[in-house]
């Protein structure tokens, strides 16, 4: 039972967003990521996609997307990113997914999921972009950081934090009391070199799949 990492799959089976517009090497991008999946991932495997799943902006149009997910092997755990415009509740997404018995897929939203290995918590987090720093939701992410690693507070198995922003040093004291082990984030598609965060002693993966050549990464 392996754990594998990958984002920002910008998937648009359902609406006219294609990604080549971004680079040819985001030409048939999804056969790569599929291809690279098949050879690795098992249907007792998790794959956590941290972020930007889906180009929809209502959830029906992003059906098409989750069709393509649940037909790969594995349990997908999904994670909020800034992209993910068909965001509704959790319980509302859930209903969506049965009603179209599609059961591989859950969302890590003031949660903790468990996997064979890990303790799997997260947020969405914010950053400073276009000049402006917005307290409120920098404020509101960290708490629900702080919600999600609390459900795994008794950390009988290794914390996973995974952020689809990449944390920056607010976010990290904030949650330095937390026996976090492995950072996994997401979200950049260019000066890769240049946005790698810096967690100290905890081992941190960017996951945006460009950067990872469209292949997923075992953790």
């Amino acid at each position: 039972m392996a754990t594998f990492v990958i984002s920002d799959l910008h998937l648009s089976f359902g609406v006219n967003k294609p990604m080549d517009v971004f680079g040819d090497k985001w030409n048939d991008y999804e056969n790569k990521i599929k291809k690279d999946w098949l050879d690795k991932v098992t249907d007792n495997d998790y794959v956590i996609i941290a972020g930007d799943v889906s180009w929809a902006t209502y959830l029906d149009e992003a059906l098409e997307d989750f069709k393509w997910l649940d037909s790969l092997p594995g349990k997908k755990i999904i994670l909020k990113g800034n992209h993910d415009y068909w965001w509704e509740t959790v319980t509302k997404m859930n209903r969506f997914l049965e009603s179209h018995d599609i059961n591989s897929i859950e969302f890590l939203y003031n949660n903790c999921i468990e996997t064979g290995e890990y303790l799997i918590c997260g947020t969405r987090y914010w950053a400073e972009e276009d000049g402006m720093d917005n307290e409120k939701i920098l404020n509101r992410e960290i708490e629900r950081a702080k919600i999600s690693l609390n459900c795994a507070c008794d950390g009988y198995k290794p914390i996973v934090m995974c952020t689809h922003y990449p944390p920056d040093d607010r976010l990290l004291e904030s949650l330095k009391e937390y026996n976090i082990k492995l950072w996994i984030y997401a979200h950049i598609h260019s000066n890769y070199e240049e946005h790698l965060a810096n967690t100290g002693d905890t081992p941190s993966y960017l996951t945006s799949c460009d950067f990872m050549d469209f292949k997923l990464l075992k953790i």
